[in-house]
C-alpha cells in the first residue's frame, strides 16, 4: 500500500497545483507539499510519479511549500484553500492510511511483546517449558493477524524472524535437556532389567512363586510411576512382560492346558465371586434381621443401662451393615466387568468359528488377526492379575485358590456373627465353626500344595 499521493488541485487563488501527500504512520499524521504554479508542470508530475512517489531521491522545485497535519477520519487530508479534481482518490487514500495507522500500531505492540519473551529467554540456562509455551502462543496470534491481512508483510517479515530466533535459542536449550532425559532414562532402564533380571534367576531356583509375582507387581508399579523415552520404555515393558508370564506359566501351566486359558481362568473367578456374592447377600439379610430383633427389644427393655447396651449394639450392627453394602456394591461391580469380558471371548470364538468356513487365503488372514485380538486380550488380563485390581482386590484371588475364597466369606459372616449376643447366638456360632474348620482343612490342603511345588 503506497504512503505517498501525487495528484492535480487548485490553490487558494484557483491556480493550477500539484500536491503531493505524504503519510508519516508513526506520527499518525501526513506531509501535504504544493508546488508553486509556475513549476506545476506535466514534466514535473511526471518526476514526482516516477522518483518521489516510489521512495527515491528527488528535489522538490523551487517555491514548493510544506505543511503538516494530523491524520483523521473525520476531516479531510488537504485543507480548506486547496481543492483536487478528484475527490474520492482523496477518500480512499484517508480510509486506507488510517488502516495503515493502526496496523503499525498493532505491529508495534506485538513488537513490544516479542521483547518481553526475548529478555526472559536471555536470562535462561536451561529450558523453560513455560517460556516455550508463551512464544508459541505469541507466534499463533501474529499468524492470525497475517492471515486475516491485519499485519503488512515487511512487518511480518520482522517479527518472523525475531521470533524464529527465539524458537532457536529455546530448540538448543530443550536439546540440552533431552539428551539428559535420554541419559538418566537409560539409567533407569538398566536398573529396571536388573531388577527383573533377578526375579528370572529366582524363578530358575525355584523360589516361592508367590513372592516373586509380588516382586513383579512392585517393579511394575515403579515402572508405570518413571519417566522414560518411548524406546526403553517399550524395552522395560517386553522384558517385564515375559516375567510375568514365566511366573504365570510356572505357577499355572501354559495357557494351552486345559482349564488354564485366559477364559477359563476369568470363568472360575467370576464362579468364586457368585458364591461369595451370596454368602455376603445372605450375611447382610440376616444382620437387617437381627436390628428388626433389637429395635423389637428395645421398646420392651427395663432399665436404662440395658436400654444404653442395646442402642450401642444396634448402632454397631448399622455399621457393620453398611460396610457390608459396600463391599457387596464392589462384588457386584466386579461382577459385571467379569460378564463383560467372557461375553467378549464369546465374541471372539465365535467370529473365528465363523471364518473358518471362509476360503483359505481369507481363512489365514483371518487367524492371523484373530490371534492378535487374542494376544492383546490376554495381556490385558495379565495386567489386570499383575495390578491386583479388580476381583483380585475384593476376594484375593490373585493367588488363584478356591480356598481363599471360602476363607474370605467365612470372615466376613464371622465379623457379624461375633457380636451378636442375644438369643440367636448359639445357632450362628455353630454355623461359623463348621466354616472355619471346613477352611483351615482347605489352607492345610493349600500349603502341603506349596510344600511339594516348591
Amino acid at each position: 500500500m503506497k504512503k505517498k499521493l501525487v495528484i492535480w488541485g487548485t490553490n487558494a487563488q484557483d491556480e493550477k497545483v500539484l500536491i503531493g501527500i505524504e503519510l508519516l504512520s508513526e506520527e499518525n499524521s501526513t506531509k501535504i507539499y504544493t508546488v508553486a504554479p509556475e513549476n506545476s508542470t506535466t514534466e514535473t508530475f511526471n518526476e514526482m510519479m516516477d522518483k518521489w512517489r516510489l521512495d527515491q531521491a528527488y528535489t522538490f522545485p523551487e517555491g514548493t511549500t510544506d505543511i503538516s497535519r494530523p491524520l483523521s477520519v473525520t476531516e479531510g487530508l488537504l485543507p480548506d484553500e486547496l481543492k483536487v479534481e478528484k475527490g474520492d482518490i482523496l477518500l480512499r487514500a484517508q480510509t486506507e492510511w488510517h488502516f495503515v495507522v493502526l496496523s503499525a500500531k498493532l505491529h508495534e505492540a506485538y513488537k513490544s511483546e516479542l521483547e518481553d519473551i526475548r529478555e526472559k529467554v536471555d536470562k535462561l540456562t536451561e529450558y523453560d517449558g513455560a517460556i516455550w509455551e508463551n512464544l508459541k502462543g505469541f507466534w499463533s496470534k501474529v499468524q492470525d493477524q497475517v492471515q486475516e491481512k491485519n499485519l503488512f508483510r515487511d512487518h511480518a517479515n520482522t517479527l518472523r524472524n525475531d521470533t524464529n530466533e527465539l524458537f532457536s535459542k529455546m530448540k538448543d536449550l530443550r536439546a540440552v535437556l533431552d539428551e539428559e532425559f535420554r541419559t538418566q532414562s537409560k539409567n533407569f532402564k538398566e536398573d529396571f532389567l536388573g531388577l527383573i533380571g533377578g526375579v528370572e534367576t529366582k524363578l530358575k531356583e525355584n523360589a516361592n512363586l508367590n513372592r516373586l509375582f509380588e516382586d513383579l507387581k512392585g517393579i511394575q508399579q515403579k515402572y508405570r510411576d518413571t519417566k522414560f523415552t518411548k524406546d526403553d520404555r517399550n524395552s522395560v515393558w517386553k522384558k517385564l512382560d515375559e516375567a510375568f508370564k514365566a511366573v504365570k506359566e510356572k505357577k499355572y501351566g501354559p495357557d494351552s492346558a486345559p482349564g488354564n486359558s485366559p477364559s477359563d481362568r476369568i470363568s472360575s473367578r467370576l464362579n468364586g465371586l457368585l458364591k461369595a456374592i451370596e454368602k455376603m447377600e445372605h450375611s447382610i439379610h440376616r444382620d437387617a434381621e437381627e436390628i428388626k430383633f433389637q429395635g423389637r427389644r428395645v421398646d420392651r427393655t427395663e432399665g436404662q443401662l440395658e436400654l444404653q447396651i442395646r442402642q450401642a449394639k444396634m448402632t454397631m450392627l448399622e455399621a457393620r451393615l453398611s460396610s457390608k453394602k459396600e463391599k457387596l456394591a464392589d462384588m457386584l461391580k466386579t461382577r459385571t466387568e467379569l460378564e463383560k469380558k467372557i461375553a467378549k471371548f464369546a465374541s471372539r470364538q465365535k467370529k473365528q468359528t465363523e471364518k473358518s468356513d471362509a476360503p483359505k487365503e481369507a481363512e489365514n488372514k483371518a487367524d492371523k488377526k484373530a490371534d492378535k485380538e487374542s494376544s492383546e486380550e490376554a495381556k490385558a488380563e495379565e495386567k489386570e492379575e499383575q495390578s491386583g485390581e479388580g476381583i483380585a482386590a475384593a476376594l484375593g484371588a490373585t493367588l488363584g485358590e478356591a480356598a481363599q475364597d471360602l476363607v474370605d466369606t467365612v470372615k466376613a459372616v464371622a465379623d457379624v456373627v461375633s457380636d451378636k449376643v442375644s438369643d440367636a447366638v448359639t445357632e450362628f456360632t455353630e454355623d461359623l465353626k463348621e466354616k472355619q474348620a471346613e477352611a483351615k482343612e482347605e489352607a492345610k490342603k493349600e500349603e502341603q500344595g506349596k510344600e511339594e511345588e516348591e
